[in-house]
């Protein structure tokens, strides 16, 4: 398979890393508006061909498919072209930047025929992965209730570097430069987590989001109002009548990327934890239900993302996490936007 790299930012060296690691995966050619970051990256990476427009690299078309690393909202128009070429896409969350981009989108690749993925990074733990195997074989009963957080630090703590000085996280706190903020940047992970961890599909949410003051006296720093949400809360009702709540926030200081998942079932629980590469899946199953005891499951290996989308391509069929299934989540944020500005529940449609 032979592929282009649409955006070379930060994110673009996983991607690079990851696909050329796997066996007969070419990296052909990359694609960025900045010259200097292109040469980079290529050069970084050992691609030979680059181009500062995407239509530049489409006019050659010798790859098969794209790994779309551009900002969020590049990511519709970016991906539209693509498609409209015959092109396969592995694309960053968030697919888009609201639901409708997100179908749209959805409904292209598909009545094309072409492969679309999005790359929801924590699908990749072990621990979801079975997590959800051991929910879905009905181990637990009927789910009734869950709990899900998904915790950073990084605006308490230096530890990935000083958000105050730095463009890289100083986007990610404002609206006017495309950042959707704590909901759209871990929120998407989180929901996804989750819903996919349990088995279940959210149907009403009222949500909550809050943005701190940081930078007095106008939350501003330089070119970048920092306006966007830093923490949020939702209660979920799901489509089987379950309960729970997600919430996410990057000022939980002593937690550098934690997502948990407690998922509670009529004859049983299970909590899947990802902390910071590191995956563990706990349960509280049988006669264990009675005691309150908890039993550490042992994981094994599963396919990353990346490997996921070269074995669709070479089989012709999308595999999961797809397009449809971003722009189902993104619907879910959608709406937590619209109960905060409302104050009331809101449906997921």
């Amino acid at each position: 398979m032979r592929l282009l790299i649409i955006g070379t930012g930060g994110m673009a060296n996983s991607h690079a890393t990851n696909f050329s690691a796997i066996y007969g995966v070419s990296l052909v050619g990359g694609v960025d508006v900045d010259p200097g970051r292109l040469t980079a990256f290529c050069a970084q990476h050992h691609i030979e061909r680059q181009f500062v427009s995407l239509e530049e690299a489409l006019a050659w078309g010798e790859f098969d498919a794209v790994a779309n690393v551009t900002p969020d909202r590049v990511h519709y128009p970016t991906t539209m072209q693509a498609i409209a070429a015959g092109k396969h896409v592995f694309c960053e969350k968030p697919l888009a930047t609201d639901a409708g981009k997100a179908m749209e989108m959805t409904e292209a690749i598909e009545q094309a025929g072409l492969v679309g993925m999005v790359n929801f990074t924590y699908r990749n733990s072990p621990a979801v992965q079975q997590g959800r195997a051991l929910v879905l074989s009905g181990a637990i009963g009927a789910v009734r209730h869950l709990e899900a957080s998904h915790l950073q630090s990084w605006l308490v703590g230096n530890h990935w570097g000083d958000w105050r000085t730095e463009p890289k996280f100083l986007w990610r706190l404002s609206t006017g430069h495309g950042s959707g903020g704590a909901l759209g940047d871990i929120g998407i992970h989180i929901v996804d987590f989750a819903s996919y961890g349990s088995g279940l599909d959210v149907a009403q949410v009222f949500g909550r989001l809050k943005t701190f003051d940081k930078a007095p006296p106008d939350n501003r720093i330089g070119a970048y109002q920092l306006d966007a949400n830093d923490s949020f809360t939702m209660n979920v009702d799901f489509t089987s009548g379950a309960i729970g709540t997600i919430q996410a926030t990057r000022s939980a200081a002593g937690q550098m990327d934690q997502l948990r998942l407690r998922i509670y079932g009529e004859t049983g629980s299970v909590e899947i934890v990802y902390d910071t590469g590191q995956s563990s899946l706990r349960a509280c199953l049988g006669e264990d239900v009675h005691k309150a005891t908890w039993r550490e499951l042992p994981l094994t290996p599963v396919d990353t993302n990346y490997q996921r989308f070269v074995a669709a391509v070479r089989g012709g069929a999308t595999l999961e996490p797809s397009f449809r299934r971003a722009a189902d989540i993104q619907k879910v944020l959608d709406a937590a936007i619209a109960s905060n500005a409302s104050g009331r529940d809101q449906g997921v449609v």
